[in-house]
């Protein structure tokens, strides 16, 4: 049994990717629908650690991308707010290991305690549908 949790979007290219990148170095995991899932912010903050609130975002959300949100702007109360009325806007993934916890792929506690080797050229946190129609990072349904 695996302790790693990762929380994805439902048919997300990008999760999918990260995924594979983790079975090939032989981590295991369960994976969980970040979407349905049901936030707190107590719950939902420590997955942020000492990160600013504007990197707290999924950039790729039409919401952040078109402006709507100012997320420069916003204090932590209202960046969790906003995140738990609507998950598409979480940085993904979010990953849960033991008591750590992390958000985005990339070089953090969860990922060097699980001893993942990382290649920056491969870009695995960019969103590979950034480039295509603007429904790539709306909520599945």
């Amino acid at each position: 049994m695996t302790d790693l949790v990762f929380y994805a979007k439902p048919g997300c290219v990008g999760n999918l990717r990260q995924q594979k990148q983790l079975r090939s170095q032989g981590v295991d995991f369960v994976v969980r629908d970040l979407i349905s899932e049901a936030w707190s912010g107590q719950r939902l903050r420590p997955y942020f650690c000492d990160k600013p609130i504007a990197e707290w975002f999924n950039t790729t959300s039409p919401r952040v991308k078109s402006g709507e949100i100012p997320i420069d702007a916003l204090s932590e109360a209202e960046a969790l707010a906003l995140m738990i009325a609507d998950p598409i806007l979480i940085r993904r993934p979010l990953l849960e290991f033991g008591e750590l916890r992390q958000s985005g792929f990339e070089a953090g506690s969860v990922l060097q305690a699980l001893g993942v080797v990382l290649n920056a050229a491969e870009k695995l946190q960019d969103c590979p549908m950034q480039d295509e129609v603007s429904i790539a990072c709306e909520a599945p349904g």
